[in-house]
């Protein structure tokens, strides 16, 4: 079994991708005798809220993934972020690697939820790894990567946010069932309404909410 280990050395937006996408640099290592011809890694990333603090604004925020304050001890368990491939070329020694992550603005999403509700700071994030490693100076060794492999890295909260808006500026997604999409469809229809904020608006101002928020 080939010795491989992982470190997280940053996180940055992909400014060309055609969705939010996350792009974490990877330093991968093996012995220094050790040819390695490929990695074909299964890469699943975590976030890990209970490794942070939040303020009393966050908290509330929070509720509806965690429950009240007073229950976080039980319930700040990690939150899956993204399972994704990655195919790494040869080395021998030392490699870096880019690992490409799309990250959801969909509000059902639990991970887009808590990168929501926050106003700052750091997210704890774990990586951890698998797959296959072919090595060996003459031939093909095939191994897998062991299932203790593991990197650690807290990404600022603003590259998240910078990812997002590149696509979204200024907006946010819900998802709807299509009944309730045919209502508000034929209820924008009715009124020549010229746009699903002015939809959301309306409707808002008729229930007497739009004022509270404010």
């Amino acid at each position: 079994m080939t010795a491989l280990g992982f470190a997280c050395t940053g996180v940055r937006p992909d400014p060309y991708a055609a969705a939010p996408t996350l792009v974490f640099r990877l330093r991968i290592t093996a012995p220094a005798d050790t040819r390695v011809h490929a990695l074909a890694l299964r890469c699943q990333l975590r976030i890990e809220p209970g490794r942070r603090s939040y303020g009393e604004p966050e908290g509330g925020r929070l509720s509806d993934l965690f429950g009240e304050r007073e229950r976080w001890a039980s319930t700040l368990n990690p939150i899956q972020l993204a399972t994704v491939p990655l195919m790494v070329p040869a080395f021998t020694g030392e490699t870096e690697a880019d690992l490409e992550v799309p990250c959801s603005y969909d509000l059902e999403v639990a991970s887009a939820r808590y990168f929501r509700a926050l106003d700052g700071g750091e997210v704890p994030l774990l990586l951890l790894f698998s797959g296959t490693a072919f090595s060996g100076p003459g031939g093909f060794h095939v191994t897998p990567v062991p299932w203790d492999r593991e990197a650690r890295v807290r990404m600022p909260v603003r590259v998240w946010r910078e990812a997002i808006e590149r696509h979204f500026p200024g907006c946010g997604w819900l998802r709807l069932p299509e009944g309730v999409m045919d209502d508000l469809l034929a209820y924008r229809s009715r009124r020549a309404l010229p746009s699903w904020e002015a939809t959301v608006r309306e409707l808002l101002a008729t229930a007497g909410i739009e004022e509270e928020v404010r």
